[in-house]
């Protein structure tokens, strides 16, 4: 950041009184601006047992799979987000029903916050996001193709949970890059 969002002068980095890192702060103003994580909210959407996916019509990762995630905008909750989500990347409603997992991913400053959801009707379809959606089994999923490792992680908790008959909520810490094919990492439960 360059200039403050407030009144717009250029802004200095340095330590604010009673802080321990460096921040944008103005001069003029006084306004301390702080670069914080992004939230990701997402949903594993179900239909008569399977899960829809979405293939990518967007970078990054353009043509991988996924279930709708995205962004949490401002003013609403993390399962709004992710019910929104689902609807604007495959046009299916959803019900929100339960947290599944929350996976910190600090080398990109996000935390993904995904949720388990029923769907309303077996209505789905593409969006400028999503060339193609389809219901899948668990082995069905294209394990080799999934575009993110929280999405990879995410399923995998979804169907463990499911093997078990529990909806367990779990924690991950992704503390490095991984390929696209991560190796299976046990998340904590709480």
């Amino acid at each position: 950041m360059k200039f403050c969002s407030d009144c717009g002068h250029a802004v200095d980095q340095l330590i604010p009184p009673g802080d321990h890192l460096p921040r944008a702060v103005c001069p003029s103003c006084g306004t301390v601006h702080y670069r914080n994580p992004k939230v990701v909210s997402g949903c594993v959407p179900i239909w008569e047992g399977k899960v829809l996916m979405c293939r990518r019509n967007i970078e990054p990762r353009l043509g991988l799979w996924t279930f709708p995630a995205g962004f949490l905008e401002m003013d609403e909750t993390s399962a709004q987000g992710a019910a929104r989500e689902t609807l604007e990347e495959s046009q299916a409603e959803v019900d929100i029903t339960g947290l599944l997992a929350v996976i910190n991913v600090p080398y990109v400053s996000q935390i993904y916050m995904i949720y388990h959801g029923t769907m309303r009707s077996p209505h789905h379809g593409v969006t400028p996001e999503s060339s193609e959606t389809r219901l899948m089994s668990e082995e069905e999923i294209p394990w080799d193709d999934i575009a993110f490792p929280t999405i990879w992680h995410g399923l995998k908790f979804f169907f463990e949970n499911r093997a078990k008959g529990v909806q367990d909520i779990h924690t991950l810490d992704l503390m490095t890059r991984y390929g696209r094919r991560p190796e299976v990492t046990t998340g904590s439960k709480d």
